[in-house]
């Protein structure tokens, strides 16, 4: 909905009288003249539209922030910009809705692009928009940077997004255009109109050039996409910013179960004190928390969280904090909610902790992404086959065939890792080749999180199994000789969790 839509619908009070306005523009103090600082991750932003720059020379590369969204009536959901933007520009939380990063071509070609970022400023006081407008007035939502702010901040041109739409057409039968489609579907017709536009009009090879825009579009996307795979010390240092924040809230979860367990509805309770402390360290939750007791750690993505939590069962608190730039930690543990894990509870969750260390140990340069995967499934099928849950006649090596076996995903469905940063899943539109076929380079952060799941009514595992579900899930990131396991302040085996517990709780 647009600002002028969401006007016509809303019954809030407006200035209508040339006297009111008149009153509500004046009396202010000036504002202050200190210029923003020029933030940390101005340079390295640089560098990452450097290397975009060198891959598209002589393009016009045009990469929206997005819209507001509504999400009831004159109410808009909280804005968080598009992965690509915030990477290429570096500005994160709720910042800068409807703005567009512009690179745009200079000559020679050898010069690459110039970074143009088109978004709304500050509006003066005497401007409708200060008082009247309750979707971006500064009455409303408060004051916005200015041009100058924006200039000084990131290094780089800002200009009105009013000015967006002429800059997009400028030249555009000698300079051809993509857009990162899925950002914002306004400025997506946009450039698709004047892309239109400027080819022959009733040209039957229109349809054609289309879907070769289409096509360079998401070649431009892909591209993005694999360019946040290796970090750089910066996105680093926001990724151990991001495990700190929810290592803090899964302690303060701990401390909380017995309270969680006293009022009911406990899964709501967990989620509640992880959601406070992942807002109040950063911009909040990096994906919906799985606060999963009981059984219902065996559905995967059980986010629903209305579930009780009770002594006895395994609480598989699955969470991670995002902080302001954007990135998010991925971080699960397995907590026996009565502090002590029982003898089947400690069987799973031992075979699940060797599966993992299988799977951190083969995260190191030199080996493929699928490596990890492999190491860790093979642990797992190894305790399946030992417990006798495998079909007969099929042992590890035949559960592992991938044309024939597979016995064990009834019980490990998922994949082992994935990469992680500003998205959860991170690099989601990389190719095979560039992603599961990889080979790991240091840089790159990705988690390894394997787990076994036994559902209450599976018949095929023993009854003590039955109903519990665990995984144990830790940020790594890839050095020069092997691998940091970012979270490893946070106990992973079943004798230290049950320490940790009971440590939080001797503090309370």
């Amino acid at each position: 909905m647009s600002s002028e839509e969401q006007k016509k619908s809303e019954n809030r009070a407006r200035p209508t009288t040339d006297e009111f306005r008149a009153f509500v523009a004046s009396g202010w103090a000036p504002r202050g003249t200190a210029p923003t600082p020029r933030a940390a991750v101005a340079d390295f932003a640089a560098a990452r539209r450097a290397a975009v720059s060198a891959a598209f020379p002589g393009e016009r590369l045009v990469v929206p922030a997005g819209g507001l969204k509504v999400r009831s009536n004159d109410t808009d959901y909280v804005f968080r910009p598009h992965s690509a933007f915030a990477h290429l520009t570096g500005l994160g939380s709720d910042r800068e809705p409807d703005a567009v990063l512009v690179l745009e071509p200079v000559e020679p070609v050898a010069e690459g692009h110039e970074p143009v970022l088109y978004f709304r400023p500050l509006a003066g006081r005497d401007t409708d928009e200060f008082f009247g407008d309750s979707r971006y007035g500064e009455f409303w939502v408060g004051a916005r940077p200015t041009i100058e702010d924006v200039e000084s901040e990131l290094g780089i041109s800002a200009r009105h997004v009013d000015e967006f739409a002429d800059a997009i057409a400028k030249d555009l039968g000698t300079v051809s255009v993509r857009v990162v489609r899925d950002a914002d579907v306004d400025v997506t017709a946009r450039v698709d109109a004047a892309r239109a536009a400027a080819g022959q009009q009733g040209d039957e090879q229109a349809d054609e050039r289309a879907a070769a825009a289409h096509a360079a579009d998401d070649e431009l996307a892909a591209f993005l996409s694999h360019l946040r795979m290796v970090k750089d010390e910066w996105e680093v240092e926001q990724m151990r910013s991001a495990v700190e924040g929810t290592h803090r809230g899964f302690e303060a979860v701990i401390a909380d179960l017995p309270e969680a367990v006293r009022r009911g509805r406990g899964e709501r309770w967990v989620e509640g004190v992880f959601g406070l402390h992942a807002r109040h360290h950063g911009n909040g939750v990096g994906y919906d928390s799985i606060c999963a007791s009981g059984d219902h750690a065996n559905t995967l993505h059980w986010i629903k969280n209305t579930g009780d939590i009770r002594d006895g069962d395994l609480l598989l608190l699955d969470a991670g904090v995002e902080v302001d730039s954007l990135f998010t930690a991925d971080i699960t543990r397995t907590l026996p909610v009565s502090g002590t894990f029982t003898d089947a509870q400690r069987r799973i969750y031992d075979a699940v902790y060797a599966a993992q260390e299988a799977g951190i140990a083969a995260a190191k340069p030199g080996n493929r992404f699928s490596d990890i995967h492999a190491a860790a499934i093979r642990v797992i099928a190894e305790h399946l086959h030992e417990w006798g849950l495998l079909p007969d006649g099929i042992d590890v090596d035949g559960t592992l065939d991938a044309e024939h076996g597979q016995y064990h995903r009834r019980w490990m469905v998922h994949g082992t890792s994935h990469h992680l940063g500003i998205d959860v899943h991170d690099c989601a539109l990389a190719t095979r080749e560039q992603y599961s076929d990889a080979v790991l380079e240091p840089g790159m952060v990705l988690t390894v999180e394997p787990g076994l799941y036994f559902k209450a009514d599976d018949e095929l595992v023993p009854a003590e199994f039955r109903g519990n579900g665990v995984r144990i899930e830790d940020d790594i990131l890839i050095t020069a000789d092997g691998n940091e396991n970012l979270s490893a302040a946070m106990p992973r085996s079943s004798a230290d969790v049950e320490k940790w517990i009971a440590d939080i709780w001797a503090r309370r």
